[in-house]
């Protein structure tokens, strides 16, 4: 998480308006839903690859580690769906070759998708998303709650971090039954602090008169409108060719 905020703040699209990277990430994004998986989920992987690091300059590692999570979850779930299972005359299970495309279509599109939003978060502070959220007119109940979570995440990380090194230097996971009892304790630790942190923010804002918006401070940023452009028509490219390898491909 520290890793993806630091990147989002030192990109070269940095000082972009947070518009002309949302519209063309938002546009692959539907093109994903909208397309074949198999003819538009390469090209917009790849193309959002190069955004990401040749453009705004995120290292590759970067994206790599952003994309590993959902790759695995996807490869480790996808056999499951290439199996076919008969309960007819007992227990019979087969390999189906319309379950390996199934599995391949969802792999593809899953990974499209979740590139433009790799995209996005590595290239675009949190703050620049709220600040254009709110003039979307997104509640405003909603927008606090992120901004909530997002503060909570980098404390409790933290809080944990702290917590893990303490018992490992009190040898807490030198066996198998110590390691799975520390993690219990730091568990419930973190538990009864994230009451009380919620309980102290709470005394805090009321102490301020919080009136059901917290205020960031961010910087007016013009918006250009030739990048702009030059998105949109990316966006387009993109989405004709898949339409047109779909239309050429088995």
């Amino acid at each position: 998480m520290r890793a993806i905020d630091h990147h989002a703040w030192s990109n070269r699209w940095r000082d972009w308006h947070p518009a002309e990277k949302l519209i063309p990430a938002g546009g692959l994004l539907i093109l994903t839903l909208v397309l074949p998986p198999l003819s538009s989920g390469p090209l917009i992987l790849a193309a959002m690859a190069w955004a990401t690091v040749f453009g705004a300059g995120v290292p590759a590692r970067a994206l790599l580690h952003v994309l590993a999570a959902p790759a695995a979850f996807l490869l480790l779930s996808a056999p499951f769906l290439a199996i076919s299972i008969s309960f007819t005359d007992g227990f019979h299970w087969q390999w189906s070759p319309q379950g390996w495309r199934l599995a391949l279509e969802t792999i593809t599109r899953a990974l499209a998708a979740v590139s433009c939003l790799a995209f996005l978060t590595l290239t675009t502070p949190l703050t620049d998303l709220i600040t254009l959220s709110r003039r979307l007119g997104i509640p405003a109940g909603l927008v606090e709650l992120i901004l909530l979570v997002y503060r909570l995440i980098f404390v409790f990380a933290e809080r944990a971090m702290t917590g893990q090194q303490a018992q490992a230097a009190r040898l807490g996971y030198a066996r198998m039954d110590r390691s799975v009892r520390s993690l219990g304790w730091l568990a419930g630790t973190l538990f009864q602090r994230a009451l009380h942190q919620a309980r102290r923010m709470e005394i805090g804002l009321a102490a301020r008169a919080y009136n059901g918006e917290l205020r960031v401070l961010g910087s007016e940023r013009a918006l250009s409108w030739p990048r702009l452009s030059i998105g949109i028509v990316g966006v387009g490219l993109i989405g004709l060719n898949g339409a047109w390898l779909a239309h050429t491909l088995p």
